[in-house]
């Protein structure tokens, strides 16, 4: 009877240590899928954040927040699909393609100038490597244009200065001498 009563113990023993190794089990699964789901809210906080306005408007589900992302991304690939054949466009009605005009300014050291008409008198678009632009605006005040706004931007080392110029009479301005004075220019 004491056999019996020893072997009862040690079977009860064996059913609180399984018993607790199986809890620990739960409570060490329960740890982790409470840190999976936050990591989760917080990763759906953060995409909301990165969604403008009109594409979160109101307190959504996730599943909404996740659609409202791809409905975004797909309105920035239109976008750029848009920008670039404009892009292409406008290259091809400067006589040359995006990637040729990639390679040949890589190579090119020259400047270039595109002189049109605008509603103030002249616009002026000159591409440079190291002239200054100073000795552009002195070109064009000797040429009698008076400069009225000057934007500047840097595109792969090259000084992109878009001008905008009054005139007194149109008429007087030799665009191609002005074309040359300015192609000329160190």
């Amino acid at each position: 009877m004491a056999d019996f009563q020893e072997k009862k113990r040690k079977r009860r023993k064996e059913v609180r240590v399984v018993s607790n190794e199986e809890n620990l089990e739960k409570i060490m699964h329960r740890e982790v899928e409470k840190q999976r789901r936050q990591e989760m809210a917080s990763l759906y906080a953060s995409l909301r954040s990165l969604l403008p306005l009109e594409f979160i408007q109101g307190k959504r589900s996730t599943s909404d927040q996740l659609n409202e992302a791809v409905n975004y991304i797909n309105y920035l690939q239109r976008n750029i699909k848009d920008m670039s054949s404009k892009r292409d466009e406008l290259m091809l009605l400067s006589g040359q393609s995006f990637e040729s005009r990639n390679k040949q300014s890589r190579n090119d050291n020259s400047n270039h100038v595109v002189i049109r008409p605008c509603l103030v008198g002249v616009e002026i678009v000159f591409s440079v490597l190291q002239t200054p632009l100073s000795s552009v605006l002195h070109v064009l005040s000797e040429h009698g244009l008076y400069v009225l706004s000057c934007f500047s931007s840097n595109v792969n080392g090259r000084l992109i200065h878009t001008l905008q110029a009054e005139v007194d009479d149109l008429a007087l301005v030799d665009f191609a001498d002005l074309n040359v004075y300015l192609l000329r220019l160190p």
